[in-house]
Formats: structure tokens, sequence, C-alpha cells
């Protein structure tokens, strides 16, 4: 019952990478902008985004609005995805899905508030968004798989290749709203999942998170890791990056930092 090494650490990697470009470029860069990057190193994070989530690649505008919606309409029905609207993970991607498409083929009567301040590729994205770009990415893993599996059920792990970024989806806003302890009061039902979130790195921090909506680093408390944080922290002292509040990597209250544009405080702020 044991997993050929190639098949775990193609497993590890593939998971890890996606969940982590997922994290860094299309949710803390592209929905929030809580750093600043050149345009030559938002495409390359862009091209990345795209090789690491392959078959399952998120457009970074229709993740944006997904998640400003989400901020904005938190564990209500207007919320695109929450476990306390929803009775299973699946109903809710279902739903995800459905709007996420819509917004994509612009049919989704998108608030203003929601639309602007994500990266815009065009012609990635279209390559990206087509059906046989998918099928590419799918025959590429089975073809990994044939030639490293040893038993048929190493093949059950296929699925998780090919639907990586709304199995990453359906984990943060199933457990992040229903699983753990909370560290603030708030009108919503957000959790922090995990103290040391090596699953998804730093994104199961759902409680911390939509009290500093803006705030880089998802671990507030003293034994709270958030490896995504890590990388930023490199990423700002190599020059890669540069944060909105440069205290961030000095102060020992990260709190006393702004946390929030001027330009995307009302998309982050619920309705009145």
């Amino acid at each position: 019952m044991e997993l050929p090494v190639a098949i775990v650490l193609f497993f590890v990697g593939h998971w890890t990478l996606s969940v982590f470009f997922q994290t860094f470029f299309l949710h803390r860069y592209g929905a929030h902008r809580m750093f600043t990057l050149s345009k030559g190193w938002e495409r390359f994070f862009h091209f990345c985004t795209f090789l690491f989530q392959g078959s399952s690649y998120l457009n970074p505008r229709g993740y944006a609005i997904l998640h400003r919606m989400h901020h904005a309409y938190s564990d209500t029905e207007k919320d695109p995805h929450s476990p306390v609207i929803f009775n299973n993970p699946f109903s809710m991607m279902n739903h995800t899905r459905d709007i996420y498409r819509s917004i994509n083929l612009g049919t989704f009567p998108v608030e203003e508030r929601f639309d602007g301040g994500y990266p815009d590729w065009p012609l990635l994205d279209r390559i990206a968004g087509r059906w046989l770009t998918s099928l590419c990415w799918g025959t590429a893993y089975t073809a990994f798989y044939l030639a490293f599996a040893t038993q048929w059920w190493h093949f059950l792990l296929l699925p998780i290749h090919y639907l990586m970024g709304p199995v990453h989806g359906a984990i943060v806003n199933w457990f992040g709203h229903w699983a753990g302890y909370r560290n603030f009061d708030s009108k919503d039902a957000s959790r922090n999942t995990l103290i040391f979130d090596f699953v998804t790195l730093g994104e199961l921090f759902q409680n911390n998170h939509h009290k500093y909506g803006m705030r880089p680093n998802f671990a507030v408390r003293w034994f709270e890791i958030d490896p995504t944080w890590w990388a930023i922290r490199v990423f700002a002292k190599l020059g890669i990056l540069k944060l909105r509040d440069e205290r961030l990597l000095t102060s020992r209250d990260e709190r006393e930092a702004t946390h929030v544009t001027d330009e995307l405080r009302e998309a982050l702020e619920p309705a009145e």
C-alpha cells in the first residue's frame, strides 16, 4: 500500500505550489493588493500561477471579484461560498463555480466596487481558460501516473490534480468558516482552523483575515504560523515586492501598521 516516491513528490509539489500561488498571487496580491510588484515580476508570478495551477487555473479577475464579494457579504446569502448557507461543500462549490463562470463570461452583474485593481494578462488568460488547455494539463498529469503508478488505487489521486484549485477553495471556505477557534468576535462564522497552516499555507486563518483584511501576515498570535508570510518577507528583503507599510518588517506589533488602502477599503467593508 505504499506510494512511489515520484508520485509523493509530484503530489506534494503540485499541492504546495498551486496553493502558494493562489494565496500569494491571486489572493494577497490580486484581490487585496497587500503589496506591489513591478510589471515584470507581476507577469512572472502570473505565469507561475498558470504553470502550477494547471488544469484548475483561476482567472485573477474572477478570483478577485469572488473574494471581494466574500468579504463584503461573508456568511450571508450574497456570499459566493459559505458553509452557513450551504449544507455541504459540494453544493457550496457548485454555486461558486456558477458565479465564477458567469463573471468570466460577462453575464454576472458585478458591482463596480468589486471590479478593477487585479492583474491583467489577456493573452495568457485566454489560453489558460480554454478547455483544450485544461485537457492538455490533465493528459500530462495522467501520463505521469501511467509512468510511475504501480497500483490501481494510485490513480485515485488524479482527480485532485485535475481540480486542485477548487479543492483548495473547498477546504478553505468550508473549514475556515466551520471548524476551529476564534481570536476575534465578528458577524460572520470565520474560524482559524490550524495554528500552523501547512495545508493551505495560511489561508485557514480565516478569522484573523476577516478581522484584518489587508494584513499580509494572516497569523496574529505568537503561536500561529503563516508560511506564505515568510516568503513575502524574503521577497520584500530581496526587493522583489514592496509592502504597503514597511513597518510590517520591523514592528513587533504588526497591527499598528497600516493595512487598508483607500482604493480597496469600500470593496472589503460590508455594505450598509
